[in-house]
Protein backbone atom coordinates (compact mmCIF):
# COMPACT_ATOMS: atom_id res chain seq x y z
CA UNK A 1 0.00 0.00 0.00
CA UNK A 2 1.08 3.83 -0.67
CA UNK A 3 2.51 5.09 2.46
CA UNK A 4 0.53 8.60 1.30
CA UNK A 5 -2.43 6.24 1.87
CA UNK A 6 -1.91 5.46 5.24
CA UNK A 7 -4.27 6.67 7.79
CA UNK A 8 -3.87 9.53 10.69
CA UNK A 9 -1.23 8.04 12.85
CA UNK A 10 -0.98 11.00 15.65
CA UNK A 11 2.83 12.41 14.49
CA UNK A 12 1.59 15.94 14.68
CA UNK A 13 3.35 17.78 17.54
CA UNK A 14 4.45 21.22 18.46
CA UNK A 15 8.20 21.16 17.78
CA UNK A 16 9.57 18.86 15.26
CA UNK A 17 10.83 15.78 15.75
CA UNK A 18 14.84 14.24 14.26
CA UNK A 19 15.91 11.24 13.20
CA UNK A 20 19.00 10.19 11.70
CA UNK A 21 17.85 11.21 8.94
CA UNK A 22 18.44 14.98 9.92
CA UNK A 23 15.13 17.44 11.30
CA UNK A 24 11.66 16.80 9.46
CA UNK A 25 9.72 19.73 9.38
CA UNK A 26 6.16 19.73 11.07
CA UNK A 27 3.34 21.21 8.88
CA UNK A 28 1.66 23.14 11.76
CA UNK A 29 5.02 24.69 12.56
CA UNK A 30 5.69 26.75 9.64
CA UNK A 31 7.21 29.96 9.74
CA UNK A 32 5.08 32.88 10.57
CA UNK A 33 5.18 36.80 10.72
CA UNK A 34 2.57 39.28 11.54
CA UNK A 35 -0.74 38.96 13.19
CA UNK A 36 -0.47 34.98 12.20
CA UNK A 37 2.61 34.13 14.45
CA UNK A 38 0.83 35.75 17.48
CA UNK A 39 -1.10 33.36 19.56
CA UNK A 40 -4.09 34.56 18.92
CA UNK A 41 -4.41 34.41 14.85
CA UNK A 42 -1.59 31.27 14.46
CA UNK A 43 -3.95 28.27 13.29
CA UNK A 44 -1.47 26.14 14.72
CA UNK A 45 -1.35 27.60 18.69
CA UNK A 46 -3.41 26.40 20.74
CA UNK A 47 -5.69 29.72 21.53
CA UNK A 48 -6.67 29.52 17.76
CA UNK A 49 -7.39 26.09 17.68
CA UNK A 50 -9.75 26.46 20.78
CA UNK A 51 -11.29 29.43 19.25
CA UNK A 52 -12.37 27.20 16.08
CA UNK A 53 -13.30 24.31 18.22
CA UNK A 54 -16.20 26.67 19.69
CA UNK A 55 -17.83 27.25 16.49
CA UNK A 56 -17.02 23.48 15.79
CA UNK A 57 -19.32 22.38 18.43
CA UNK A 58 -21.80 24.92 17.84
CA UNK A 59 -22.64 23.64 14.52
CA UNK A 60 -25.01 20.93 15.67
CA UNK A 61 -26.22 22.62 18.42
CA UNK A 62 -29.06 24.02 16.24
CA UNK A 63 -29.59 20.62 14.76
CA UNK A 64 -30.22 18.81 18.18
CA UNK A 65 -32.20 21.29 19.79
CA UNK A 66 -34.68 21.64 16.88
CA UNK A 67 -34.66 17.60 16.61
CA UNK A 68 -36.09 17.55 20.51
CA UNK A 69 -38.53 20.08 19.44
CA UNK A 70 -41.79 17.20 19.40
CA UNK A 71 -40.45 15.60 22.06
CA UNK A 72 -40.48 18.69 24.10
CA UNK A 73 -44.15 19.57 22.87
CA UNK A 74 -45.33 15.60 22.35
CA UNK A 75 -49.11 16.62 24.17
CA UNK A 76 -49.43 20.34 22.42
CA UNK A 77 -48.49 18.89 19.22
CA UNK A 78 -51.13 15.93 19.17
CA UNK A 79 -53.79 18.21 20.51
CA UNK A 80 -53.10 21.33 18.40
CA UNK A 81 -52.57 19.25 15.26
CA UNK A 82 -55.41 16.45 16.03
CA UNK A 83 -52.67 13.68 15.27
CA UNK A 84 -52.62 10.13 16.73
CA UNK A 85 -49.90 8.70 18.75
CA UNK A 86 -48.55 6.72 15.56
CA UNK A 87 -48.60 9.85 13.95
CA UNK A 88 -46.73 12.00 16.12
CA UNK A 89 -44.20 8.68 15.93
CA UNK A 90 -43.95 9.63 12.00
CA UNK A 91 -42.32 12.75 12.74
CA UNK A 92 -39.27 10.80 14.34
CA UNK A 93 -39.23 8.04 12.26
CA UNK A 94 -39.23 9.80 8.35
CA UNK A 95 -36.27 11.61 9.85
CA UNK A 96 -33.85 8.13 10.22
CA UNK A 97 -35.25 6.31 7.42
CA UNK A 98 -33.95 8.68 4.76
CA UNK A 99 -30.36 8.79 6.25
CA UNK A 100 -29.64 4.79 5.99
CA UNK A 101 -28.58 6.00 2.84
CA UNK A 102 -28.45 9.87 2.32
CA UNK A 103 -25.45 10.07 5.46
CA UNK A 104 -23.18 7.79 3.31
CA UNK A 105 -23.91 9.89 0.16
CA UNK A 106 -23.74 12.94 2.29
CA UNK A 107 -20.17 11.71 3.52
CA UNK A 108 -18.70 11.07 0.15
CA UNK A 109 -20.43 14.33 -1.55
CA UNK A 110 -17.77 15.95 1.34
CA UNK A 111 -14.37 13.82 0.24
CA UNK A 112 -15.34 14.62 -3.81
CA UNK A 113 -17.36 17.13 -4.26
CA UNK A 114 -18.26 19.83 -1.96
CA UNK A 115 -15.23 19.60 0.46
CA UNK A 116 -15.56 20.13 3.99
CA UNK A 117 -16.10 23.91 4.33
CA UNK A 118 -18.44 24.21 1.05
CA UNK A 119 -20.98 21.09 2.96
CA UNK A 120 -21.12 22.23 6.22
CA UNK A 121 -22.85 25.40 5.26
CA UNK A 122 -24.67 23.70 2.32
CA UNK A 123 -26.01 21.08 4.80
CA UNK A 124 -26.88 23.66 7.09
CA UNK A 125 -28.76 25.44 4.78
CA UNK A 126 -30.73 22.16 4.29
CA UNK A 127 -31.50 21.21 7.98
CA UNK A 128 -32.99 25.60 7.90
CA UNK A 129 -34.94 24.92 5.16
CA UNK A 130 -35.97 21.96 6.73
CA UNK A 131 -37.20 23.49 10.17
CA UNK A 132 -38.34 26.56 8.48
CA UNK A 133 -40.87 23.73 6.36
CA UNK A 134 -41.64 22.09 9.70
CA UNK A 135 -43.00 25.47 11.24
CA UNK A 136 -44.63 26.21 8.09
CA UNK A 137 -46.91 23.36 8.62
CA UNK A 138 -47.48 24.16 12.37
CA UNK A 139 -48.97 27.85 11.17
CA UNK A 140 -50.93 26.09 8.92
CA UNK A 141 -51.89 23.59 10.47
CA UNK A 142 -50.83 20.91 7.60
CA UNK A 143 -49.62 17.65 8.68
CA UNK A 144 -48.11 16.55 5.56
CA UNK A 145 -45.98 19.68 5.31
CA UNK A 146 -44.73 19.28 8.97
CA UNK A 147 -43.67 15.72 7.61
CA UNK A 148 -41.73 16.79 4.45
CA UNK A 149 -39.99 19.78 6.60
CA UNK A 150 -39.06 16.79 8.87
CA UNK A 151 -37.73 14.72 6.08
CA UNK A 152 -35.66 17.49 4.86
CA UNK A 153 -34.35 18.27 7.83
CA UNK A 154 -33.02 14.93 8.63
CA UNK A 155 -31.10 14.82 4.96
CA UNK A 156 -29.54 18.22 6.46
CA UNK A 157 -28.52 17.29 10.43
CA UNK A 158 -27.44 13.62 9.69
CA UNK A 159 -25.19 14.97 7.07
CA UNK A 160 -23.89 18.27 9.08
CA UNK A 161 -22.70 15.48 12.17
CA UNK A 162 -20.64 13.64 9.47
CA UNK A 163 -19.02 17.17 8.25
CA UNK A 164 -18.42 17.69 11.96
CA UNK A 165 -16.43 14.84 12.40
CA UNK A 166 -14.44 15.65 9.48
CA UNK A 167 -13.90 19.33 11.06
CA UNK A 168 -12.85 17.69 14.53
CA UNK A 169 -10.18 15.39 12.73
CA UNK A 170 -9.09 17.86 10.67
CA UNK A 171 -7.92 20.57 13.45
CA UNK A 172 -7.30 18.07 16.18
CA UNK A 173 -5.50 14.90 14.42
CA UNK A 174 -2.92 13.48 16.92
CA UNK A 175 -3.70 16.09 19.56
CA UNK A 176 -6.82 16.65 21.76
CA UNK A 177 -9.20 14.20 19.39
CA UNK A 178 -10.76 11.84 21.88
CA UNK A 179 -11.34 15.41 23.96
CA UNK A 180 -12.89 17.48 21.08
CA UNK A 181 -15.68 14.33 19.66
CA UNK A 182 -16.17 14.35 23.84
CA UNK A 183 -16.85 17.96 23.48
CA UNK A 184 -18.99 17.70 20.51
CA UNK A 185 -20.96 15.41 21.80
CA UNK A 186 -21.04 17.30 25.36
CA UNK A 187 -22.64 20.79 23.19
CA UNK A 188 -25.22 18.17 21.53
CA UNK A 189 -26.73 17.02 24.55
CA UNK A 190 -26.79 20.50 26.09
CA UNK A 191 -28.92 21.21 22.90
CA UNK A 192 -31.19 18.64 23.53
CA UNK A 193 -31.31 19.88 27.58
CA UNK A 194 -31.89 22.99 26.52
CA UNK A 195 -34.60 22.55 24.30
CA UNK A 196 -36.38 20.18 26.87
CA UNK A 197 -36.30 23.61 29.49
CA UNK A 198 -37.42 25.90 27.27
CA UNK A 199 -39.55 24.91 24.24
CA UNK A 200 -43.18 24.40 26.68
CA UNK A 201 -42.46 27.88 28.80
CA UNK A 202 -41.70 29.34 25.39
CA UNK A 203 -45.01 27.96 23.94
CA UNK A 204 -47.41 28.82 27.00
CA UNK A 205 -46.40 32.83 26.60
CA UNK A 206 -46.58 32.27 22.95
CA UNK A 207 -50.08 30.92 23.39
CA UNK A 208 -51.25 34.05 25.21
CA UNK A 209 -50.77 36.23 22.08
CA UNK A 210 -51.63 34.31 18.94
CA UNK A 211 -54.57 32.22 18.45
CA UNK A 212 -54.55 28.41 19.19
CA UNK A 213 -53.62 27.16 15.77
CA UNK A 214 -50.71 29.14 15.02
CA UNK A 215 -48.91 29.12 18.04
CA UNK A 216 -47.32 25.74 17.69
CA UNK A 217 -46.02 26.89 14.16
CA UNK A 218 -44.82 30.35 15.87
CA UNK A 219 -43.19 28.40 18.19
CA UNK A 220 -41.55 26.05 15.67
CA UNK A 221 -40.26 29.19 14.05
CA UNK A 222 -38.36 30.79 16.72
CA UNK A 223 -36.64 27.39 17.37
CA UNK A 224 -35.25 27.79 13.88
CA UNK A 225 -33.39 30.55 15.16
CA UNK A 226 -30.61 28.01 16.58
CA UNK A 227 -30.02 26.58 13.21
CA UNK A 228 -29.66 30.13 11.96
CA UNK A 229 -27.00 30.79 14.48
CA UNK A 230 -25.38 27.40 13.94
CA UNK A 231 -25.22 28.93 9.72
CA UNK A 232 -23.64 31.62 11.19
CA UNK A 233 -20.85 29.80 13.26
CA UNK A 234 -20.06 27.19 9.87
CA UNK A 235 -19.82 30.48 7.86
CA UNK A 236 -16.87 31.78 10.14
CA UNK A 237 -15.54 28.15 10.51
CA UNK A 238 -15.27 28.35 7.29
CA UNK A 239 -13.76 31.59 6.98
CA UNK A 240 -11.13 30.37 9.90
CA UNK A 241 -10.40 26.91 7.98
CA UNK A 242 -9.45 28.80 4.84
CA UNK A 243 -6.97 31.26 5.93
CA UNK A 244 -5.41 28.17 8.38
CA UNK A 245 -5.10 26.24 5.01
CA UNK A 246 -3.13 28.99 3.53
CA UNK A 247 -1.61 30.04 6.57
CA UNK A 248 -0.10 26.20 6.95
CA UNK A 249 -0.18 25.21 3.73
CA UNK A 250 -2.19 22.42 4.33
CA UNK A 251 -2.47 19.23 2.58
CA UNK A 252 -4.56 16.73 3.11
CA UNK A 253 -4.32 14.60 0.54
CA UNK A 254 -0.71 14.31 -0.53
CA UNK A 255 -1.26 11.06 -2.65
CA UNK A 256 -3.35 13.46 -4.50
CA UNK A 257 -6.43 10.05 -4.89
CA UNK A 258 -9.80 10.80 -5.49
CA UNK A 259 -12.66 9.25 -3.29
CA UNK A 260 -14.57 6.48 -4.91
CA UNK A 261 -18.05 5.10 -3.35
CA UNK A 262 -16.41 1.74 -4.19
CA UNK A 263 -13.38 2.43 -1.83
CA UNK A 264 -15.84 1.42 1.04
CA UNK A 265 -14.90 -2.78 0.27
CA UNK A 266 -11.17 -1.93 0.35
CA UNK A 267 -11.58 -1.02 4.54
CA UNK A 268 -9.91 -2.89 6.68
CA UNK A 269 -11.81 -5.79 9.47
CA UNK A 270 -11.23 -3.07 12.26
CA UNK A 271 -13.39 -0.58 10.24
CA UNK A 272 -16.16 -3.27 9.75
CA UNK A 273 -15.82 -4.16 13.59
CA UNK A 274 -16.39 0.03 14.31
CA UNK A 275 -19.38 -0.04 12.14
CA UNK A 276 -21.14 -3.34 14.05
CA UNK A 277 -20.34 -1.31 17.58
CA UNK A 278 -21.89 1.73 16.26
CA UNK A 279 -25.00 -0.23 15.71
CA UNK A 280 -25.06 -3.00 18.73
CA UNK A 281 -24.03 -0.39 21.09
CA UNK A 282 -26.23 2.19 20.55
CA UNK A 283 -29.30 0.39 19.52
CA UNK A 284 -29.02 -0.78 23.27
CA UNK A 285 -28.95 2.91 24.33
CA UNK A 286 -31.33 4.94 22.03
CA UNK A 287 -34.27 2.34 21.92
CA UNK A 288 -34.25 1.46 25.83
CA UNK A 289 -34.71 5.73 26.64
CA UNK A 290 -37.01 5.47 24.35
CA UNK A 291 -38.85 2.90 25.60
CA UNK A 292 -37.83 3.52 29.21
CA UNK A 293 -40.04 5.91 31.06
CA UNK A 294 -43.19 3.07 30.95
CA UNK A 295 -40.31 0.50 31.74
CA UNK A 296 -39.22 2.59 35.30
CA UNK A 297 -43.26 2.91 35.95
CA UNK A 298 -43.76 -0.61 35.72
CA UNK A 299 -41.21 -1.95 37.23
CA UNK A 300 -39.92 0.52 40.20
CA UNK A 301 -43.73 1.66 40.91
CA UNK A 302 -42.03 5.54 40.03
CA UNK A 303 -44.64 7.82 39.14
CA UNK A 304 -44.38 9.99 35.57
CA UNK A 305 -42.31 12.59 36.44
CA UNK A 306 -39.44 10.66 38.29
CA UNK A 307 -39.53 7.83 35.45
CA UNK A 308 -39.24 11.20 33.14
CA UNK A 309 -36.37 12.30 35.41
CA UNK A 310 -34.26 8.76 36.22
CA UNK A 311 -35.12 8.29 32.13
CA UNK A 312 -33.30 11.87 31.37
CA UNK A 313 -29.93 10.94 33.41
CA UNK A 314 -28.21 8.99 30.69
CA UNK A 315 -27.97 12.31 28.43
CA UNK A 316 -27.40 14.70 31.70
CA UNK A 317 -24.05 12.89 32.34
CA UNK A 318 -22.98 12.46 29.19
CA UNK A 319 -22.77 16.38 28.37
CA UNK A 320 -20.61 16.73 31.72
CA UNK A 321 -18.41 13.23 31.26
CA UNK A 322 -18.14 13.32 27.38
CA UNK A 323 -15.53 15.62 27.43
CA UNK A 324 -13.70 14.30 30.40
CA UNK A 325 -13.35 10.95 29.52
CA UNK A 326 -11.80 12.46 26.04
CA UNK A 327 -9.22 14.32 28.22
CA UNK A 328 -8.28 10.80 29.66
CA UNK A 329 -8.18 8.98 26.64
CA UNK A 330 -6.05 11.47 25.02
CA UNK A 331 -3.68 11.35 28.16
CA UNK A 332 -3.78 7.50 27.95
CA UNK A 333 -4.52 6.24 24.34
CA UNK A 334 -5.17 2.52 24.40
CA UNK A 335 -9.00 3.83 22.58
CA UNK A 336 -9.74 -0.15 21.95
CA UNK A 337 -9.50 -0.96 25.97
CA UNK A 338 -11.57 2.21 26.98
CA UNK A 339 -14.23 0.76 24.17
CA UNK A 340 -13.85 -2.54 25.93
CA UNK A 341 -14.52 -1.31 29.43
CA UNK A 342 -17.17 0.83 28.23
CA UNK A 343 -19.39 -1.59 26.57
CA UNK A 344 -18.70 -4.39 29.98
CA UNK A 345 -19.85 -1.84 32.11
CA UNK A 346 -23.01 -0.98 29.80
CA UNK A 347 -23.76 -4.52 30.35
CA UNK A 348 -23.23 -4.31 33.63
CA UNK A 349 -25.81 -1.17 33.87
CA UNK A 350 -28.46 -3.35 32.16
CA UNK A 351 -28.01 -6.63 34.43
CA UNK A 352 -29.17 -4.22 37.40
CA UNK A 353 -31.74 -2.45 36.03
CA UNK A 354 -33.04 -6.14 34.35
CA UNK A 355 -31.82 -8.60 36.86
CA UNK A 356 -32.29 -6.20 40.42
CA UNK A 357 -34.49 -3.92 42.45
CA UNK A 358 -31.79 -1.47 43.05
CA UNK A 359 -32.13 2.06 42.98
CA UNK A 360 -32.49 2.52 39.00
CA UNK A 361 -30.41 5.47 39.70
CA UNK A 362 -27.29 3.34 39.57
CA UNK A 363 -27.61 1.70 36.97
CA UNK A 364 -29.00 4.48 34.71
CA UNK A 365 -25.75 6.58 36.17
CA UNK A 366 -23.47 3.85 35.14
CA UNK A 367 -25.36 3.66 31.83
CA UNK A 368 -24.14 7.67 31.38
CA UNK A 369 -20.72 7.34 32.51
CA UNK A 370 -19.93 4.23 30.06
CA UNK A 371 -22.05 5.76 27.06
CA UNK A 372 -19.54 9.02 27.76
CA UNK A 373 -17.09 6.50 27.77
CA UNK A 374 -17.53 4.90 24.64
CA UNK A 375 -18.47 7.93 22.84
CA UNK A 376 -15.41 9.74 23.21
CA UNK A 377 -12.84 7.00 22.42
CA UNK A 378 -14.94 5.32 19.46
CA UNK A 379 -15.39 8.27 16.92
CA UNK A 380 -12.22 8.81 16.78
CA UNK A 381 -10.86 5.31 16.31
CA UNK A 382 -12.55 5.26 12.66
CA UNK A 383 -9.66 8.37 11.84
CA UNK A 384 -6.71 6.05 13.21
CA UNK A 385 -7.82 3.43 10.10
CA UNK A 386 -8.83 5.16 7.35
CA UNK A 387 -7.25 7.77 4.84
CA UNK A 388 -8.11 10.75 5.30
CA UNK A 389 -8.90 11.78 1.85
CA UNK A 390 -12.04 8.82 3.04
CA UNK A 391 -12.81 10.39 5.89
CA UNK A 392 -16.07 11.78 4.75
CA UNK A 393 -17.27 8.83 3.45
CA UNK A 394 -16.12 6.20 6.57
CA UNK A 395 -17.84 8.42 8.39
CA UNK A 396 -20.55 8.90 6.47
CA UNK A 397 -21.33 4.89 5.94
CA UNK A 398 -20.84 4.63 10.20
CA UNK A 399 -23.68 7.04 10.13
CA UNK A 400 -25.89 5.19 8.02
CA UNK A 401 -25.40 1.69 9.49
CA UNK A 402 -26.26 3.78 12.72
CA UNK A 403 -29.42 5.10 11.70
CA UNK A 404 -30.36 1.73 9.38
CA UNK A 405 -29.90 -0.24 13.20
CA UNK A 406 -32.00 2.32 15.15
CA UNK A 407 -34.36 2.55 12.68
CA UNK A 408 -35.23 -1.09 12.71
CA UNK A 409 -33.99 -1.87 16.19
CA UNK A 410 -36.50 0.76 17.67
CA UNK A 411 -39.30 -1.06 15.68
CA UNK A 412 -38.21 -4.22 17.14
CA UNK A 413 -37.92 -2.95 20.91
CA UNK A 414 -41.44 -1.99 20.42
CA UNK A 415 -43.18 -5.32 19.02
CA UNK A 416 -41.26 -7.42 21.62
CA UNK A 417 -42.99 -5.11 24.63
CA UNK A 418 -45.94 -5.48 22.95
CA UNK A 419 -46.24 -9.39 22.24
CA UNK A 420 -44.77 -9.65 26.32
CA UNK A 421 -47.73 -8.04 27.25
CA UNK A 422 -45.50 -4.73 28.88
CA UNK A 423 -43.17 -7.21 30.05
CA UNK A 424 -39.97 -5.52 29.72
CA UNK A 425 -37.55 -8.10 31.13
CA UNK A 426 -37.53 -9.56 27.20
CA UNK A 427 -36.31 -6.75 26.28
CA UNK A 428 -33.51 -6.15 28.72
CA UNK A 429 -32.59 -9.48 27.22
CA UNK A 430 -32.88 -8.10 23.79
CA UNK A 431 -30.56 -5.28 24.55
CA UNK A 432 -28.17 -7.80 26.45
CA UNK A 433 -27.76 -9.64 23.25
CA UNK A 434 -26.65 -6.74 21.02
CA UNK A 435 -24.21 -5.89 23.47
CA UNK A 436 -22.52 -8.99 23.66
CA UNK A 437 -22.17 -8.78 20.02
CA UNK A 438 -20.77 -5.28 20.52
CA UNK A 439 -18.25 -6.94 23.20
CA UNK A 440 -17.63 -9.39 20.71
CA UNK A 441 -16.64 -7.15 17.71
CA UNK A 442 -14.20 -5.27 20.58
CA UNK A 443 -12.39 -8.36 21.08
CA UNK A 444 -11.68 -8.80 16.99
CA UNK A 445 -10.15 -5.16 16.71
CA UNK A 446 -7.84 -5.84 19.52
CA UNK A 447 -6.66 -9.05 18.59
CA UNK A 448 -6.71 -7.80 14.57
CA UNK A 449 -4.45 -4.67 15.45
CA UNK A 450 -2.43 -6.79 17.61
CA UNK A 451 -1.77 -9.50 14.90
CA UNK A 452 -0.91 -6.68 12.29
CA UNK A 453 1.18 -4.35 14.91
CA UNK A 454 -1.03 -1.60 14.35
CA UNK A 455 -1.62 1.54 16.44
CA UNK A 456 -5.46 1.40 17.63
CA UNK A 457 -4.32 0.52 21.14
CA UNK A 458 -1.27 2.37 21.77
CA UNK A 459 -0.27 4.82 24.49
CA UNK A 460 0.15 8.65 22.57
CA UNK A 461 3.89 8.08 22.83
CA UNK A 462 3.61 5.02 21.19
CA UNK A 463 1.82 6.04 18.25
CA UNK A 464 4.35 8.84 18.24
CA UNK A 465 7.09 6.44 17.60
CA UNK A 466 5.12 4.53 15.45
CA UNK A 467 4.29 7.33 12.75
CA UNK A 468 8.11 8.75 13.18
CA UNK A 469 9.33 5.09 12.11
CA UNK A 470 6.86 5.35 9.21
CA UNK A 471 7.97 8.79 8.63
CA UNK A 472 11.82 7.81 8.23
CA UNK A 473 10.83 4.52 6.50
CA UNK A 474 8.81 6.80 4.04
CA UNK A 475 12.33 8.95 3.35
CA UNK A 476 14.52 5.97 3.38
CA UNK A 477 12.62 4.21 0.31
CA UNK A 478 14.29 6.90 -2.11
CA UNK A 479 17.50 6.45 -0.77
CA UNK A 480 20.14 3.91 -1.82
CA UNK A 481 19.09 0.56 -0.91
CA UNK A 482 22.08 -0.44 1.66
CA UNK A 483 21.31 2.80 3.79
CA UNK A 484 17.60 1.56 3.48
CA UNK A 485 18.04 -1.79 4.22
CA UNK A 486 20.56 -1.03 7.09
CA UNK A 487 18.01 1.66 9.05
CA UNK A 488 15.22 -1.30 8.93
CA UNK A 489 17.27 -3.46 10.28
CA UNK A 490 17.57 -0.89 13.54
CA UNK A 491 14.34 0.27 13.41
CA UNK A 492 12.28 -3.18 13.31
CA UNK A 493 11.90 -4.00 17.21
CA UNK A 494 10.46 -0.48 17.66
CA UNK A 495 7.99 -0.99 14.73
CA UNK A 496 7.17 -4.51 16.92
CA UNK A 497 6.24 -2.83 20.06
Amino acid sequence: MNDDRSPIVENEQHSPTTTRLGPQDNELDPELTGCGASACCNPSRGFHRFLALIFMCLLGFGSYFCYDNPGALQEVFKKDLNITSTEFALIYSIYSWPNVVLCFVGGFLIDRVFGIRLGTIIYLFILLIGQLLFASGGLLNTFWIMIVGRFIFGIGAESLAVAQNNYAVLWFKGKELNMVFGLQLSVARFGSTVNFWVMQPIYNYVHTIYPKHSTLGVVLLLAAGTCVLSLLCALILGWMDKRAERILQRNTNPSGEIAKLSDVVTFKVTFWMVSVICVAYYVAIFPFIALGKDFFMKRFGMKPDEANNVNSIVYLISAIASPLFGFLIDLTGRNVSWICAATCATIGAHSLLAFTLLNPYIGMILMGLSYSMLAASLWPLVALIIPEYQLGTAYGFCQSVQNLGLAVITILAGLIVDKSGGDHMWLEIFFLGWLTIALISTCVIFAYDRKTKGNLNMSPAQRVEYANNIAAAKLLGSGDGANRDEYASDQEPLLSN
